[in-house]
């Protein structure tokens, strides 16, 4: 299945802004019908663009039905739609909403089971008639071939909610690697100079992606790992192959059996989305392919084979199960290969982005625009925390337990948030009504303040204080963490309501206090609200929307006059603007700053080169390059962009 968001323009974005939770568009709420199996006929002329193809599909009418409505791709244009009989059926082409309307002779009464069959061709050049806006997620080329689910580039029906199997043919020039899901069944010359790939998939799933082009493909673990890189990216293969091995075994460690016991890892160009996954393959980003593995991408990409590719959402409302669960098995995998530090960095992330657009509940997203930056965040960010505090509210044992009995008993199927829930309360044993509603049915999260006074006791010390909260209703166990004049101690509390006291005890005498110092529960505090506003302005930014993006960014520096992120992400607003003098004026604030994160100062420094440079002040811009060079920070190839600048001065095209 594809991996999608609304497109975001090219922007000077550092660190790599993490795009796992993209997700594709969803078909009507309501499902007329049930799409169960396709046959697929298609060739592929890369020097013209062209499609031609043949659609084989297999449906059961959910309710009577005297017409059918298909996604297809608005570039391809139908011949013919004929019915199992071979009877050609009228068809209507509905270009708004990139559909097929198929119509009946008689009524397909509800439970019958039917075929259809498409004809159609046309040319997949760029994104003009994509079913995303601005988004490419079909195209053929020379370069190389992508047909994502997501592209429609086949007549599609209840997006991501039908699982289905299907047979694909495709026939390409000779010495195209062909990459699809399930068994190559025939790689053949039907005739001079083409070659024919068949694959085979027959558990229900989204085999519904094929990527084609100049791939080396490199095996690696026994066969259990393919690595598809052009040849631009192949040295990297073997480093990307072993990090995906050690996700594979961890992931089927936690939760058992994948939807398939091998990876077909895949580097996707640039122009269309980051990722990509479908069942046994997952697809990165040429730019994120380099020297430095990001494991982190890498895992929320794999962990879709187990989130999606064997157990996928019943509904819109469920989407949260998927990419949340994907999420927070990256996470997870973050805690087992980096530890607690790197957790607790990788959960802030994910928490910036659950409150980053949470103004609707989980359970009414039905209601959202599914490529909005909004319902993106809510079913990634906010679905991966609800998983990470029900980890924390029933206990690892419990929950390990629950997730892989999730998966085992809904694979190859699709399930409910109801279907979690009464899985985790009977491993727990306890109901999570509360739980579910809070994070489920409910928005916002609490913002703690802690009072508390020491005493002497007989054995030791006892703490006794009071949390408070914006929230009546909410109510969880929290942790506290007490530095002592011995040990640490952690302790559990709950809290519930706006006024919580607390008691406890500990041996040594108590210097600190911390609550949830971990991050286990999803909070607000002044610095998520500093990264809160400086991930909208950055997706402003990205989308073009300068002015806005100010605003947001602005909100950061209202909490944080000193955020040095801050004053970065304004300085990139105005030297996209190419207001140079405002933009030097804060990249220096950036340098100032508070120094979080640390690239700030490096890029700071490289950019007022730029800026120098375009001023022609090449003394001045030499002295910010060598500054660059002497942090010694090389985050996304800073010191070699400043090593090039020093020899040849940097030029900046006119608008």
């Amino acid at each position: 299945m594809q991996l999608a968001r609304r497109p975001l323009r090219r922007a000077y974005l550092f660190p790599v802004f993490l795009l796992c939770s993209l997700l594709p568009a969803m078909a009507a709420d309501k499902a007329r019908l049930h799409v169960e199996d396709y046959v697929v006929d298609a060739e592929i002329v890369p020097k013209t663009h062209h499609l031609t193809a043949r659609a084989k599909v297999r449906f059961t009418a959910v309710e009577d039905l005297n017409f059918a409505t298909f996604e297809l791709h608005n570039a391809l244009r139908p011949s013919k739609v004929t019915d199992a009989a071979g009877k050609v059926l009228p068809a209507e082409r509905v270009s708004q909403d990139n559909a097929i309307r198929v119509a009946f002779p008689a009524l397909v009464p509800k439970g019958t089971t039917s075929t259809l069959t498409f004809e159609y061709e046309g040319a997949l050049a760029n994104a003009d008639d994509s079913p995303v806006d601005g988004l490419k997620l079909a195209y053929i080329g020379e370069d190389v071939t992508y047909l994502l689910y997501a592209g429609r580039w086949f007549p599609v029906a209840n997006f991501g909610i039908d699982r289905f199997t299907a047979a694909i043919n495709i026939t390409a020039p000779t010495g195209t690697v062909v990459i699809g899901s399930g068994n190559v069944a025939a790689v053949r010359p039907p005739a001079a100079g083409k070659t024919l790939a068949s694959f085979s998939w027959q558990k229900p799933s989204f085999p519904g992606t094929i990527i084609a082009g100049p791939f080396n493909d490199s095996v690696f673990s026994g066969g259990a790992v393919h690595v598809y890189f052009q040849n631009a990216k192949k040295e990297f293969a073997p480093a990307y192959a072993d990090t995906a091995t050690k996700e594979f075994e961890y992931f089927s460690s936690v939760y058992g059996s994948a939807a398939a016991p091998m990876i077909k890892l895949v580097e996707l160009p640039d122009d269309t989305v980051p990722v990509a996954w479908a069942p046994e393959i997952t697809a990165l980003a040429t730019r994120d392919i380099g020297e430095k593995t990001n494991y982190r991408l890498l895992a929320d990409a794999l962990a879709h084979q187990w989130w999606g590719a064997l157990v996928s959402p019943a509904s819109k409302e469920d989407w949260w199960l998927m990419d949340g669960g994907a999420r927070a098995s990256e996470m997870r995998y973050v805690q087992n290969a980096a530890g607690a530090t790197a957790f607790e960095d990788a959960t802030r992330d994910m928490a910036v982005g659950a409150l980053a657009y949470d103004t609707v509940p989980l359970s009414s997203i039905t209601k959202l625009d599914t490529y909005s930056p909004q319902f993106q965040a809510l079913v990634t960010d906010k679905g991966g925390m609800i998983f990470h505090m029900m980890r924390w509210v029933i206990g690892d044992a419990a929950f390990d337990k629950s997730m892989k009995e999730f998966l085992t008993r809904y694979a190859w199927k699709s399930a409910s948030v109801s279907d979690l829930q009464a899985i985790a309360e009977k491993n727990a044993n306890q109901k999570l009504t509360a739980f579910f509603s809070q994070w489920v049915d409910g928005t916002g999260a609490p913002e703690f303040k802690m009072k508390y006074t020491v005493f002497r006791i007989k054995k030791g010390f006892r703490v006794v204080g009071e949390v408070t909260q914006d929230l009546d209703l909410f109510r969880m166990p929290v942790e506290l963490k007490i530095d002592t004049d011995g040990q640490t101690e952690m302790k559990r509390i709950e809290v519930m309501g706006t006024e919580s006291p607390f008691s406890v005890e500990t041996f040594g005498k108590p210097r600190r206090l911390n609550l949830d110092p971990n991050n286990w529960v999803l909070k607000n505090s002044a610095d998520l609200k500093v990264r809160i506003a400086i991930r909208r302005g950055q997706e402003l930014t990205a989308q073009g929307s300068l002015s806005e993006a100010l605003a947001e960014f602005n909100k950061a520096l209202d909490n944080n006059h000193n955020s040095s992120l801050a004053h970065y992400r304004i300085a990139e607003v105005f030297y996209l603007q190419r207001n140079y003098q405002s933009a030097a004026n804060e990249y220096r604030e950036s340098i100032q700053g508070d120094g979080e994160p640390r690239w700030t100062e490096v890029w700071s420094h490289v950019q007022l080169g730029k800026i120098f440079d375009a001023t022609q002040q090449r003394d001045r811009a030499v002295n910010e390059y060598r500054l660059a060079i002497q942090t010694g920070d090389n985050t996304q190839s800073a010191l070699d962009e400043a090593r090039k600048y020093l020899e040849t001065p940097y030029t900046r095209e006119r608008k």
